[in-house]
Order: structure tokens, then sequence, then C-alpha cells
């Protein structure tokens, strides 16, 4: 960063943190919304209460203990970083809460488990949802499905009635979690012995925090949270963590290293693959190391992005039309394989696989080199056995196809802006990537949640990652429908609490970009961002239509079957809500709007919604060039990778 950067930087977070320390009110602010008439002249506020909270000092439980009281502590020591729920199973969540740990309640148990996930995938940290035994359990299951494709640890904690009501439908909920969790998770475990209760919590921490991660899953029936332990005699197993699981990690074999080099030094054109792993193992700096010091370029896919700087001339993020041309690919913890021909290398290309769980390696894609080992030390052990080399003409190719790539974006984006009678998705994407990247603002700074279908599409073609964590790649695998305004509520609480790699940028906003089809499914967290004073600015790209409606437009009646309202004003629901509402119907409007919502974020800590209203017609590529634009997997422009 240069020094400018560096001086922008120190101006932002100076405004930062006078925001952060303005005392919780009125969130309406001076404009047409704020005037008192009728329903209005009660303008949203903030209860005391939160105020309160904020002054209250933790306190880490002792014996005696409840069943909840042994747990929470358990997380406090395993440094659980985050905890988002709803109202229920109120003796775990109270208990955490009161551990000190960051815990946060919303609208909706599925939206908070999103953003549960949103927050491990940009800090690599654990973070819990927590839901109610019938109701808000199941409607975390959309949640969970989607952080386990990511690979996320996420801690899915859920109350379970009691033990004694069981076969009597007493309450009518209660219900066998744990089967409706499988295939979803890592491990789970339904309590029902309260002696050991801090035992199974062990074994929860021990999968979150060793191997390939994915969520795990505890339910709690009311016997086991409310036992009663006077002595830590009382317990089973009470263990500190050094007792109960290890921090080894594997690491690679001298023989799968020297097959490893000796496959690098023959390819003329090789390619490292980054994916979930590197974020994980916080291996980003072996990464460059071994990069630069081979001169191999690198390829991001994952439900992270930024683990290699796209300002490096290695960088094949944006480079799709050379893809095809690498003879041997290197990939790094790709936990979830593309099958053959997903990923757009050749038919003749070598593949290296480097990831942790040794029965893993050969699914899905053939290797030549499998090599079972934390994806950090693997890469360490390759920089130091490699020599220095040089792919003078892989590069320049690399170099060549990003300048296409580049050159093609240029003329999206002046088409776009020729349709003047709404906002096309490439005037969104150019103007928001000009704004994150080539503004006042360091390009390192913004979390960005990429969310949406259509407008992903464009968008993703123009975000850049400088650091780790810097992108949330919502759709990653699984695809869920309208999780973003939950996933970006997750980063935002990582980002203001600078949670590992979001350190540096503690207290910046988040922005993140939905479709119309998406924001009816968590836009009730915009009233939950905004009790929290959470900087968030969401996008929603208004085209009045789900974005499958091309592909069903056979008769007015099976058309009708994908379409909305026109002109809804999600902006109008956003200032009901106590956030901030623009709606945008010219494209030459949208920069303007997006900095007034970046500037209330930094000033006050309010989240805003920007309605850009397009038009269904821009999917159809005969009426409106460019229309819908396709993928290549991996890269910038990738959507399930």
């Amino acid at each position: 960063m240069d020094d400018r950067g560096n001086v922008s930087r120190r101006r932002f977070m100076r405004r930062a943190a006078t925001g952060a320390a303005a005392t919780a009110g009125s969130l309406i602010a001076s404009d047409a919304s704020a005037k008192p008439a009728g329903a209005d002249a009660n303008p949203i506020r903030i209860p005391d209460e939160f105020a309160k909270a904020a002054a209250v000092a933790p306190v880490k439980a002792d014996f005696p203990m409840t069943g909840a009281q042994v747990f929470a502590r358990l997380c406090k020591e395993e440094g659980l970083a985050a905890l988002f729920s709803c109202p229920g199973n109120y003796s775990i969540v109270n208990a955490i809460a009161l551990e000190g740990i960051p815990t946060y309640s919303g609208r909706h148990e599925g939206a908070m488990c999103h953003a549960a996930d949103g927050f491990c995938r940009v800090t690599g940290e654990v973070a819990a949802a927590s839901g109610t035994e019938g109701p808000g359990f199941t409607d975390m299951i959309n949640a969970i499905a989607a952080a386990n494709s990511a690979r996320s640890p996420v801690l899915v904690l859920a109350s379970n009635m009691t033990i004694a009501s069981e076969d009597t439908e007493a309450g009518i909920q209660l219900g066998y979690q744990q089967p409706t969790t499988e295939g979803l998770k890592k491990y789970g475990k339904r309590l029902i012995t309260p002696r050991r209760i801090h035992e199974y919590g062990a074994y929860a921490f021990r999968q979150l925090r060793t191997g390939v991660p994915r969520p795990v899953h505890l339910d709690f029936p009311a016997e086991v949270t409310r036992a009663r332990f006077e002595k830590p005699g009382d317990l089973a197993c009470y263990y500190d963590n050094t007792r109960y699981r290890t921090s080894a990690r594997p690491h690679p074999g001298p023989k799968e290293i020297a097959s490893a080099v000796e496959l690098l030094k023959k390819a003329e054109r090789p390619i490292i693959v980054s994916s979930n792993g590197v974020f994980y193992s916080r291996a980003w700096d072996a990464l460059g190391r071994l990069a630069e010091k081979a001169q191999i370029p690198v390829v991001e896919s994952g439900a992270m992005k930024g683990q290699f700087s796209d300002a490096s001339p290695l960088s094949a993020n944006a480079a799709p039309g050379a893809l095809a041309s690498a003879d041997l690919v290197v990939l790094v913890g790709q936990y979830c394989m593309p099958t053959v021909g997903e990923f757009a290398f050749g038919p003749d290309a070598k593949y290296i696989r480097i990831d942790p769980n040794a029965e893993d390696i050969g699914r899905n894609l053939p290797v030549d080199v499998g090599m079972v080992s934390c994806e950090r030390a693997a890469l360490e052990a390759l920089a130091d056995a490699m020599p220095a080399m040089k792919h003078d003409a892989w590069i320049a190719e690399i170099a060549a196809a990003r300048k296409k790539f580049e050159d093609e974006l240029d003329t999206f984006y002046a088409k776009g802006a020729g349709y003047a009678d709404a906002v096309h998705p490439a005037v969104i994407a150019k103007e928001l990537s000009d704004f994150m990247y080539r503004g006042k603002l360091p390009k390192e700074q913004t979390t960005f949640v990429s969310g949406g279908y259509g407008i992903a599409r464009y968008v993703r073609r123009w975000l850049r990652g400088y650091r780790p964590g810097q992108i949330l790649n919502g759709a990653y695998q699984y695809g869920a429908i309208g999780p973003d305004v939950g996933y970006a509520f997750g980063a935002a609480v990582a980002v203001q609490h600078g949670v590992g790699p979001q350190a540096a940028y503690k207290g910046a906003p988040v922005i993140c970009v939905t479709g119309d089809a998406g924001i009816g499914y968590t836009i009730m967290e915009l009233e939950t961002a905004a009790k929290y004073r959470m900087p968030i600015v969401v996008i929603v790209y208004n085209n009045n239509a789900w974005g499958t409606w091309t592909g069903n437009a056979r008769s007015p009646l099976t058309v009708s079957l994908h379409l909305f309202q026109e002109n809804v004003r999600y902006d109008k629901v956003a200032e009901g809500l106590g956030a901030h509402g623009e709606y945008v119907t010219r494209p030459g409007d949208f920069r303007a709007a997006l900095e007034r919502c970046y500037d209330l974020a930094v000033r006050e800590r309010r989240p805003s919604l920007i309605n850009c209203q397009a038009k269904k017609e821009f999917w159809v590529r005969q009426q409106y060039e460019p229309g819908f634009l396709g993928t290549v997997e991996p890269g910038c422009m990738s959507y399930n990778h």
C-alpha cells in the first residue's frame, strides 16, 4: 500500500472510531423518510438495553455450575469466536453470552445460521448458531447444508425439550434432530447423560478444529442443560483441550515432495489452484513464496477468495482464456473436488493434489501425485524444495488473457451504460469495482459478500481480492437462495471485531450484492444490522423476476410463474426496518448512491440498501447485449467454485 493509501486508511479509521463511539439512539437520519408525519412521528430507535449490555463485564462461570455453564465455559476456553441465534435454547445461549462470547440475536434462525457461516468464511474461525427444538432448528437446515458444502466450521446448537417427555408429544416440538442433519455435518450428538456434557463438547471442538472442517451439531435436552455440578469430579472426562485434541498437523512425505518437484520442474505451464484449505491453514504466505520462487501462476476457488493477491502478475483469476493451456495443475485445499471437465483445464493436464484427508484424494478427478498434508506444511516444503524457475512465456500468456478479459469487460460496461432507462448489471459491477479498488479507499479494505444469481455473473467478473478473506463466495457449491444479508451480517460482525485476517480492517463497512429473488429471504436481518450498528451496504439487483424466467418463456402462463410485481420498493422496506434506503432507476445515479451509503456506514454505522431498478429483458441477448453471462471455473468469474 502506498503512503496515500495509508493516509486514506488512517482517515477512514478515525471516522469509523467516531461512529463506533456514538451512543445508541434514533437511527433515522435527516432525510425525507425521517419527517414526522402521522405514523412517522415516532422514529425507530435502539432500546437503551443495548447500550447497557455493552457496558456489562463478562462473568466466567465456576463451580457449582449448570450443564449449560459447563458447556459455555468450554466454548470460551476453545475460543468460540461468535454466536448467532434467535430467542430459544435459552440456557445455552444465555450462558454463552454471559461468558463474554460475542452473541447476536436476529429475526430468523436460518439467516443467523447463514451469519455464522459467513463469519467463518471471512475469518477461518469457529462460530456457532443456535435454534429451538422444532421450528427453529428445522429453519436452519438450508443454512447447515450450505455451510457443509462450503466446509465451514459452524457449531450448530439446538435445544430438544426433555428426555422425560419422549414419546409423549409433550409440547409437540420434540424431534430427533441428528438424523435430520445426516450427510450435512461432520459430527453430531444428542446429549442424554448430563455428566458427559463437557466430554461431548470436547468431541465437538476436536472435530471442528482438526482435519477438514464441516458443521458439528449438538442438541441439548433440558435435563442436560439444567443439571447441577458441585465440583469437577462430578463431570466425566473433565480435561483441558491439550488432553482431548492435538494441534499437530500432517506433513508431506519426502517421496511425495520429490515427485511433485519433478513434475513441476518438467512442466512448461504449471498453475496452482488455491482453495479453502489454504485459507483455513493460514497458508497464504507459503503460497506466495512458492509461486514467486518458481514463477507459477495462481487461480483461486473456494468459499472465500483473496489468499493470493490479484495485484500480482502471477494471478490468473481474471485470465479464464489461459486456463485450458495449463499442463500441470496443483490443487491445494480443494475440499470439494470438481469432476472431470468441470474445471476449465485441458484434458491432458496432470494433477497434484494436496489434502489432509487421504481417503478423499482421487475422488472425482484422477491425480498423478497425491500428498496427504496440512496445506501450509506442504506449501512450505515445496517452496523450500523447488529451485528458482522462470516461465516467462506462460506468464506472458496469462497477461494476454487477462488483457483480453479486461477489454471484454470494458465492452460490456459501454453497452450497459448506454441503456438509460434502467440500471444494467454491468454498470453496477464496474462502478462498484471502481469504488472499492480505484477510488479513495485502499483496495484491500472492503470485505465483499458476493450473492445473487444473474447479477453475480456480472459482478464477479469485476471482483478482485487483494488480501485473505476479502471476498465471500456465497453460492459456493450449494447455491442456497437468499442467504446474502445473513452472510453480510456475519461478515460485518467479523470485521467490526477484527477477527483473524480482518484485524487490519477493523471497523470498515461491508458491501453485499444480491438479487430481488434473494432479498426476500433475509431482508429482515437489516433490522438486526440496524440494532447492532453493523455498517453494511446491500445492493439489490431488481429486475422484477426470478432468473429462471427466460428458460420458461413458452407462454404467458409459464412466464408468469417466474415474475414479481414490477418496481417493488425494497428500499422502503429497508427504511421501515431502521436502515437507509436508496432507489436508483438510472445508470448515472448508482455511483453517487453508493458513495452516500458508504459514507453513512462510516459516520453512523448504519446499514443501507440500494434498490437498483433493472428490467428482466436484460438477460435476453437479442434485445440487450451482452445478455445473461456464463461462467468459467475456477477464477474470478466462477459461480459454483
